[in-house]
């Protein structure tokens, strides 16, 4: 049993923990969908004149930025806005939490940063979400399914008016229209965005005339897919939510999903665009090479000519963010995910742990601090269990010369030997499994420990303190992982064991094992997992010197007295 024991554990750990090591080096991991050199700039464009601060401080309210253009926008006509124009103009509208930019041509989006996200930690610039690419239209395209009137609106130049200069909370929404006109083919289209300073929210709502049955609004290209990923990331690219059912389709062809749309999305492991359809809407999700997606909505149009009204959410993977929507598009979370799909039992020990997690972070202000004092509060909840495990493997090691000699008598005889041993197991009340039985009951609490340190974006560039800058990447210096095997080492000095000469030899590789494992694994996980080696070592001390000595002095009186 002892040895099933050990090769259940050292399979349980190879998969675990080497999968990553193994699909790195066989080169089966993707590259990063788009290069920093890729993102978009509006800086090849006329600069544009800001009304209010260009370059507001925290705090500044929100402002518009319009790219002068002559003649003027709101002296378009109907018939100039036909006209493809050599070069659009840019509207740029920046509140609190985001700058975006949209262009006159097709009234698309060209670029949303996130101005409380960096794209490292060493302060470069702004976490980029719209890196348009290949073929699909720009982010908040129209199109429709007649080709040339498909081509006339996602090209066209459009007017725009606004209601707004500046934000504060006294004006805390603003809006902008962009229409597009032509009275030769009685095309008309009105898109009217409406933005919140202190949301990720936008407002959209879309009144069209002269035009197919069905309007289609996409979201680009990869669209809040900032990193492809590497390992253990969960879902990258689209998904939505059909009929209560979260789909992660990305067919070669467009492909509509049909069904109660409640959202459809790109996402990566901490970041997420999303349309969210306030009427009746279809799924259109494309896939377009191996790292190039896009997903859009179909909506009907209202012959009544009532505006066809959704939502855009384009930011972080925000926990309470995402929740307050009451969409569940908080379940993009990956909490559950781990090697082969989802554990419902992770999830649900996941999000506790999460929750707990966040509010002593609200007190300690430093995550690395806040794992710590996780790992504590489990282990001391854990602690009967514990107990109980040392108890069991004290037994077995008093009784272990017993067992050998019994293995010896009946090697021959595996039947026999097996009776013999559950006879003798139960003469002297001792289960020999179960010393392992407490650390399957915590496996679902480390899964659920490592799926919220390795996909919650609340890790994300945390600081530790010293040379560790950000507990969701390694360690540079590898420091941790050294520490962390040097602790496995002296645990396995001091814990009983009812293992042979050779089993324990073998044992003693699982510590170097076990560090170059965890030299690629987040920081902050393999914090956690140091942390929790010194509290057993702290506890085995503890334990041995004040808990132990009783039970063996009264199994070595019992022995007596059946000797006698």
């Amino acid at each position: 049993m002892e040895k099933r024991v050990i090769v259940f554990l050292f399979l349980s750990l190879g998969i675990i923990f080497g999968y990553e090591y193994i699909i790195k080096e066989l080169g089966l991991l993707p590259e990063p969908t788009i290069s920093e050199e890729a993102e978009p700039s509006i800086s090849d464009t006329s600069s544009p004149s800001t009304i209010g601060p260009a370059s507001p401080t925290p705090g500044a309210p929100a402002t518009t930025t319009i790219a002068p253009q002559k003649p003027s926008a709101g002296d378009v006509s109907p018939q100039d806005s036909r006209r493809e124009s050599s070069a659009p103009e840019f509207i740029v509208v920046e509140t609190e939490l985001y700058r975006a930019t949209f262009t006159t041509r097709g009234a698309a989006l060209t670029s949303w940063e996130l101005k409380r996200y960096r794209s490292s930690s060493d302060g470069k610039p702004f976490v980029q979400l719209v890196r348009q690419r290949g073929k699909f239209a720009e982010p908040l395209t129209v199109t429709v399914d007649d080709t040339s009137h498909s081509k006339e609106i996602s090209e066209g130049s459009y007017r725009v008016e606004k209601n707004f200069t500046t934000w504060d909370q006294g004006h805390p929404t603003g809006h902008i229209t962009f229409s597009y006109s032509n009275p030769a083919t009685g095309v008309r289209l009105e898109k009217r965005l409406t933005f919140h300073t202190e949301s990720y929210v936008v407002d959209i709502a879309l009144k069209s005339s002269g035009l197919a049955e069905a309007v289609k609004l996409g979201l680009g290209t990869n669209f809040g897919v900032v990193d492809w990923g590497e390992g253990f990331i969960g879902s990258v690219g689209a998904a939505s939510l059909i009929d209560d059912k979260i789909e992660h389709d990305m067919p070669e062809t467009e492909t509509e999903l049909k069904g109660p749309v409640k959202w459809v999305a790109l996402q990566d492991k901490y970041f997420i665009s999303a349309l969210i359809p306030k009427t009746s809407a279809s799924a259109w999700p494309k896939k377009q090479g191996d790292k190039l997606v896009s997903t859009a909505v179909r909506l009907p149009v209202d012959s009544s000519g009532a505006p066809l009204e959704l939502q855009l959410f384009a930011g972080p993977k925000e926990f309470d963010t995402l929740q307050s929507l009451q969409i569940r598009l908080e379940d993009t979370i990956d909490f559950g995910w781990f090697l082969f799909g989802s554990w419902d039992t992770v999830r649900a020990v996941a999000k506790p742990i999460f929750s707990v997690l966040r509010y002593i972070n609200d007190y300690t202000h430093n995550y690395g601090v806040t794992i710590i004092l996780l790992t504590i509060i489990i282990k001391v909840l854990f602690i009967p269990l514990q107990y109980k495990s040392y108890t069991s493997m004290k037994k077995m090691q008093g009784i272990q010369p017993k067992v050998a000699a019994v293995q010896e008598k009946f090697k021959d005889d595996r039947d026999r030997l097996n009776k013999e041993l559950i006879k003798l197991y139960r003469d002297h009340k001792v289960n020999p499994v179960g010393g392992c039985l407490p650390m399957l009951l915590q496996m679902p609490v480390f899964v659920s420990l490592f799926n919220i340190l390795y996909m919650t974006i609340d890790l994300r560039q945390a600081p530790l303190g010293l040379w560790i800058t950000d507990l969701s990447l390694q360690d540079p210096y590898y420091i941790l992982p050294i520490i962390m095997g040097v602790s496995m080492m002296v645990m396995q000095k001091i814990q009983p064991t009812t293992m042979d000469p050779t089993q324990a030899k073998l044992m003693l590789m699982l510590p170097v094992a076990m560090t170059f494992l965890f030299v690629n694994f987040p920081a902050g996980l393999v914090l956690y997992w140091l942390t929790n080696n010194v509290l057993t070592i702290v506890q085995q001390f503890v334990t041995d010197h004040f808990f132990f000595r009783t039970p063996a002095t009264a199994l070595t009186t019992d022995e007596q007295g059946g000797k006698k």
